[in-house]
């Protein structure tokens, strides 16, 4: 599919530091705020009409501009002075973990280009900051790019993107993988089209679609996965699940790669550093100008179809999961808790889990 594959290479160019179109109704040119550079800001600034505005979800525009913003909109413009179009400025704007460097106070709101939805999302593919440089693009942009051989990608691609990429996971391979304490396991990888992110069932024993088997969908977790991390009970519910499959004789475990929520691994070590400062989950995802959890279960749904099971009893403490599958034609026949206890340092995870996502912890 050539329009999955052109999101994939835009959201690549981003993280490079490359300019790329995004087509529309009034075409922009886009940089990365993260990874813009010197060479990178040049070719911005030569594709477009006007000087660049600076796009950001509205929690951190409200936080740079020192005023209220209207926080139901896709993005926020704001101008940026050229005494703030150097990297250092420009990663002090997007990353609120990092220092905030003088001059911050000229910023002034900036109308908001209609892409401006489209680009925060084209670079959040990217796992970057949900920050990007905007310019109108040059009325000869169509040749301009074939010269220097630039990415255009349509808005609607881009925005479209979680569905299509769902509907194009296939499975790649399979193997007998005996697990500690369910010998009787299976891993299967999925990988959608034209992209190189893989999604994992770890099947137990032989689950039988008639029975509703025990189904986990449980997304990556490096740290307490692997590591064992105390802020999380993520490693504690990879492992009591694929025990409690054990036990009950079949099951399956969906191990997405959805890191943090969705916003990816460094994302959510930056996180991770807002909460050091005393912010919550939600919170610290929200002032890095990201949703509260940027997964897409649609993908967990697909791959439940592909494995051919549509009624299932759910292993999970959240309802946003049974919603989702049910809106995907998955039945949810029941729910099964899967809560652990405190450790004394996940404490506030827990109860913010409880209290601001809704999850059934009692």
């Amino acid at each position: 599919m050539l329009r999955l594959r052109r999101v994939h290479r835009a959201a690549s160019d981003l993280r490079r530091g490359t300019p790329v179109l995004l087509d529309g109704a009034a075409p922009l040119v886009l940089l990365a705020a993260e990874t813009a550079g010197p060479d990178g800001f040049a070719e911005l600034t030569a594709l477009g009409t006007e000087p660049p505005v600076l796009l950001l979800a509205p929690v951190r525009a409200a936080a740079v501009l020192h005023r209220p913003v209207e926080q139901a909109a896709a993005a926020v413009a704001t101008r940026l002075p050229e005494s703030l179009r150097t990297p250092e400025a420009l990663r002090s704007l997007a990353d609120p973990t990092v220092p905030r460097l003088p001059g911050l106070h000229l910023l002034e709101p900036a109308p908001t280009p209609e892409l401006a939805g489209a680009a925060l999302a084209l670079v959040k593919l990217g796992r970057l900051l949900p920050a990007v440089l905007a310019v109108p693009a040059r009325p000869d942009i169509r040749a301009l790019l074939e010269q220097r051989s630039l990415l255009t990608v349509a808005a609607e691609d881009v925005l479209s993107y979680p569905a299509t990429d769902a509907a194009g996971l296939r499975q790649i391979a399979a193997a007998h993988v005996p697990l500690a304490g369910a010998p009787e396991s299976q891993v299967i990888a999925f990988r959608s089209e034209r992209s190189a992110i893989e999604h994992l069932a770890i099947v137990i024993g032989s689950p039988e679609p008639a029975d509703a088997p025990l189904v986990r969908i449980h997304s990556e977790c490096f740290t307490g996965d692997l590591l064992g991390s105390l802020r999380c009970d993520c490693g504690e519910q990879l492992r009591g699940a694929i025990s409690r499959m054990a036990k009950e004789g079949s099951g399956v475990l969906l191990y997405l790669a959805q890191e943090g929520r969705g916003i990816g691994l460094v994302n959510k070590l930056r996180a991770y550093a807002m909460q050091d400062r005393g912010l919550d989950t939600l919170d610290a995802n929200r002032v890095l100008g990201w949703g509260p959890d940027e997964r897409n279960f649609l993908i967990a749904a697909t791959m439940l179809d592909a494995l051919g099971l549509k009624r299932v009893r759910l292993l999970t403490n959240n309802p946003d999961k049974l919603a989702a599958l049910t809106a995907c034609g998955i039945e949810v026949v029941g729910r099964e808790a899967h809560a652990f206890a405190p450790n004394g340092v996940n404490d506030e995870y827990l109860d913010t889990k409880a209290a601001r996502f809704g999850h059934l912890l009692d």
